[in-house]
């Protein structure tokens, strides 16, 4: 095993796949040497995450260095340049991908130096100044473990000075100003100044992925999926690109087919003027899906001819995060996409009729799925008042009692009662909170954070960004459509259409009979070639000593 490899169009793949490198780091590998826009990367192994002693700091800054002059020569950029400076990601990657349970870490490399040569190179003092104010943000609460309020205070202290509505309203006299807030936060909280060294943060951004291997929230998620603890995670090191960089750039979250239906379009969830951790991390509505097809329409149709690619290079479904730089675009990752059990059997019987799979193979990809149990839910008649209309992120109906937090769920369930798990953002800290719940309903998000894909997967109703919703935890209350309800009171979550609805409403079901009577005549011709294999098996020569009798 290479202590790294890169990630590049004319370089080898990893002779391990996936194993050796993560799933992330695999699937770019696959997709560079296809052709497809991917930044110059490189990758440290899973062998790194199991690795301890006092001589691991030193091997991990020198083998990440060596990386470093890699992406240097392939941009012509600069790690630390006051001119030209290269800025990276570091992100996570288990063999298994697990949406959201490891950490990343982006813009490392930004110091007092790099942020006014990014400024020189770019033109643009608001991306510069932007750029900083995330990577400290992320930094500290990373790297560093420090609580994520005191920053926030300063985020809204900012937006209040500048009377903003938005973080993407702040100028970069208000962003270079809340920079150096944060800065000086960081020393107070922690009784030292923010590490400037750009291969110190680099060194510590990869050994803080490495250890959200063993985070709460990760372990978890092993524990309900069947993944091994033992696997590790790789760490991807990419060159930057700015989804943050003007009204032309962006960053989004696209399914090759839609998750919670299998139908074949774009699902996506996109912002302008925003790096990636803004449209999965949960906290922020997304407002600009309809205008990315009218502002940047070449952008719009090559997410069109991306999607036919990647399925036709993994064939299947596939869930990809890209950005758009000043109207030029970049694929970030792909990973097989996290989809319903619906959308499971949909899928694999379009793929079948495309010529994606073949029968046989359409079988092994709904291995454990229980098709009998394959059903799609709605309220039957008469359907009450809507208290508020939100995002579809998981379809099907459910019932149940308000909780508002993780714990409140867990009460419910202990005590035989359904419960819908209501939260401003639903985070994957809640994991077991949404295991547990009959559905999901959030103020903010978008369909394709990384709760809604979690939930989405779980096969959970879920449903983001509903406007109307406001929370009071001190009276643990919320309010929809101006309608007070208590915790405990009964609420009903329509992933159909989107509709919240008040009291507990009966369902009825509806089986897709189409497809399963698809996968019936999959199964008898299988059967029926699998007999003629094994009769011309029997009725083979027999060979003795080279000559056939």
């Amino acid at each position: 095993m290479a202590e790294l490899y890169h990630i590049a169009p004319e370089a080898p793949p990893a002779p391990g796949g996936a194993q050796e490198v993560g799933n992330k780091a695999w699937n770019l590998m696959r997709m560079a040497q296809a052709g497809l826009p991917v930044p110059p990367a490189f990758v440290l192994p899973t062998d790194w995450c199991g690795r301890a002693g006092p001589g691991v700091a030193p091997a991990l800054r020198q083998v990440l260095g060596e990386g470093i002059v890699g992406l240097e020569a392939a941009t012509t950029l600069k790690f630390g340049g006051a001119r030209r400076p290269l800025l990276v990601s570091v992100r996570s990657g288990g063999a298994v991908s697990m949406p959201g349970m490891l950490e990343t870490v982006l813009d490392v490399g930004m110091n007092r130096v790099t942020v006014e040569g990014l400024i020189r190179l770019t033109g643009n003092p608001r991306l510069a100044w932007d750029s900083f104010r995330r990577f400290v943000q992320g930094y500290a609460e990373v790297v560093t473990n420090l609580p994520t309020t005191p920053f926030d205070a300063l985020v809204r202290a900012a937006m209040q000075v500048e009377d903003a509505g938005t973080e993407r309203e702040l100028d970069h006299r208000a962003l270079k100003a809340l920079t150096l807030s944060m800065l000086e936060c960081y020393r107070s909280l922690t009784g030292v100044a923010f590490p400037a060294d750009p291969y110190e943060q680099l060194a510590a951004a990869a050994a803080a992925v490495f250890r959200s291997w063993n985070s709460a929230k990760a372990a978890s998620y092993r524990q309900m999926n069947g993944i091994s603890d033992t696997a590790g995670t790789a760490v991807t090191v990419q060159t930057m690109v700015y989804g943050n960089a003007g009204g032309t750039s962006g960053a989004g979250v696209g399914f090759t087919r839609n998750p919670a239906t299998g139908t074949r379009e774009l699902y996506f969830d996109f912002q302008f003027n925003a790096q990636g951790e803004d449209v999965v991390a949960g906290r922020h509505n997304m407002r600009d899906n309809d205008r990315l097809r009218l502002v940047l329409p070449t952008v719009w149709g090559q997410l069109q001819m991306i999607c036919q690619r990647l399925e036709r290079l993994f064939h299947d479904a596939q869930d990809f995060e890209f950005t758009v730089q000043s109207g030029v675009l970049y694929l970030l990752q792909t990973r097989r996409a996290k989809r319903t059990d619906w959308a499971a059997l949909a899928i694999a019987v379009a793929m079948v009729e495309e010529g994606l799979l073949t029968p046989a193979e359409a079988l092994g990809r709904l291995e454990g799925i229980d098709l009998n149990a394959i059903v799609r839910t709605s309220f039957a008649p008469p359907v009450p008042e809507t208290l508020a209309m939100a995002q579809v992120a998981g379809m099907g109906v459910a019932s149940g009692v308000i909780a508002l937090d993780t714990e409140a769920v867990k009460r419910f369930a202990a005590a035989g009662t359904a419960a819908l798990l209501v939260r401003w953002e639903t985070v994957t800290a809640d994991i077991e909170g949404m295991a547990l719940a009959a559905g999901i309903l959030t103020g903010s998000g978008g369909r394709t954070s990384h709760a809604a894909v979690v939930a989405r997967q779980m096969g959970k109703v879920c449903l983001v960004a509903c406007p109307e919703l406001t929370i009071d935890l001190g009276h643990r209350s919320c309010s929809i459509g101006g309608h007070v309800l208590n915790e405990g009171d009964f609420l009903s979550l329509d992933g159909n259409t989107g509709a919240v609805h008040p009291g507990r409403l009966t369902p009825v079901i509806l089986r897709p009979e189409t497809a399963l009577a698809a996968v019936a005549a999959w199964r008898h011709e299988v059967a029926q070639e699998h007999k003629i294999a094994q009769k011309v098996g029997d009725h083979a020569p027999v060979v003795i000593n080279n000559r056939s009798s």
